[in-house]
């Protein structure tokens, strides 16, 4: 007989938690800056994709605060119909004015953005090929699309190009998608090489800047701007909830792709516009980016010197050009063991585990905000902690 609902569930719980795999939110009471207060404990946040600490600004906050009293709340229905805004408009302007694309369009969220996207441009007769660590909502988007999908090694152009070789020739339209920035390592898609590919074997190429946007480049646009790189075969796509402070996702690139996608793309159509508040704090966040490049060098600066720190102190890290700088660890349970452990010296760094990743490690993220002294502290608790 079938196990009743409750019990196939009761199951996969139990087998996540001898794994020690179990998760559960934690409820942050104030303001989510480079401190937060977790359970009556202020703890120093190296959780936090606000790499430039945008989202406690007080101009975005002012500029919710207008936009609402102007727009109300919610945006009412969908961009087709009752819920397109001016802001909508000027939100993209900044983006396509940063991302130096001739246009862009704005979703409800990354997630939203790369699923309908991927699905909207390939079908049954095309072929995906995508990095084997790859966000979740790339993946997701290749699967609903129904096009072929393979996965090329982590950063392997070798396999990425054995792999089109063998397989180019019988599909259609071929698309190759690349996070820019990992989010789970902090190491970057090799973006030269893989447009060159690209173009060898006539493909398309989507890259995610989820966590390169205002964190890379010297205007903050992101992988693409560090590498100096512009073709029609780009697109981009991104989130505006990370570097930006605010909520939302977007596709950048040529005019006719983003009209396709006004027509085509159907987690934009078929959804409420981008939130009134959302929008506007996007927009003001787009504009900090591109007029205040001092709060990069500051979020850089703590990067290398956390860098530096972790080397004097022989923590080795995973490799990484990026905000984002994981330590190895050898399970689950050390890394929780020494999460708690920080957690207790007031210091606030999750551990990642499997299945979100392939092997346990503490993934710090750095903001620009964070004080040069919480650094020490957290890399002299670390060289004792760690094995």
């Amino acid at each position: 007989m079938n196990d009743s609902l409750g019990q196939h569930l009761q199951k996969s719980l139990s087998t996540i938690k001898k794994a020690r795999w179990y998760r559960q939110e934690q409820k942050i009471t104030d303001l989510s800056g480079y401190t937060i207060t977790i359970d009556g404990e202020q703890l120093i946040n190296f959780a936090s994709n606000d790499y430039l600490g945008l989202a406690t600004d007080i101009r975005l906050k002012q500029a919710v605060i207008e936009a609402t009293e102007r727009y109300g709340n919610g945006s009412t229905g969908s961009r087709l119909l009752s819920g397109h805004r001016t802001l909508h408009d000027d939100l993209e302007g900044a983006i396509a004015s940063l991302k130096q694309t001739p246009k862009a369009l704005v979703f409800s969220s990354g997630y939203l953005a790369n699923l309908g996207t991927i699905s909207a441009l390939m079908g049954k007769k095309d072929l995906i090929l995508g990095d084997e660590y790859n966000h979740s909502s790339l993946k997701n988007g290749a699967k609903l699309s129904q096009a072929s999908i393979l996965e090329y090694q982590h950063l392997n152009c070798e396999d990425l190009v054995d792999k089109l070789n063998k397989n180019r020739a019988n599909h259609r339209h071929c698309l190759i998608i690349t996070d820019s920035v990992f989010s789970m390592d902090g190491d970057i898609a090799p973006l030269p090489e893989l447009l060159d590919i690209a173009q060898k074997f006539d493909c398309w190429l989507m890259v995610d800047e989820a966590h390169g946007t205002g964190v890379m480049g010297k205007q903050g646009a992101g992988c693409l701007e560090h590498f100096g790189l512009k073709n029609e075969r780009i697109i981009q796509i991104g989130t505006l909830s990370k570097a930006v402070g605010s909520l939302g996702g977007y596709v950048a690139g040529s005019e006719i792709l983003i009209d396709f996608l006004r027509n085509r793309c159907p987690t934009w159509i078929y959804t409420t516009a981008l939130s009134i508040p959302d929008t506007a704090a996007a927009l003001t966040g787009i504009h900090i980016i591109r007029t205040e490049a001092h709060r990069r060098h500051n979020l850089w600066t703590n990067i290398n010197l956390l860098k530096k720190l972790c080397n004097q102190a022989n923590l080795t890290l995973l490799p990484s050009d990026s905000a984002i700088l994981c330590l190895p660890l050898k399970d689950a349970s050390e890394a929780l063991f020494i999460s708690s452990k920080l957690r207790d010296n007031g210091f606030y760094i999750p551990a990642i585990r499997p299945p979100t990743v392939p092997t346990s490690r503490l993934r710090l993220s750095i903001m620009a905000t964070h004080n040069i002294s919480d650094l020490q502290k957290l890399i002299g608790i670390l060289g004792k902690s760690c094995p």
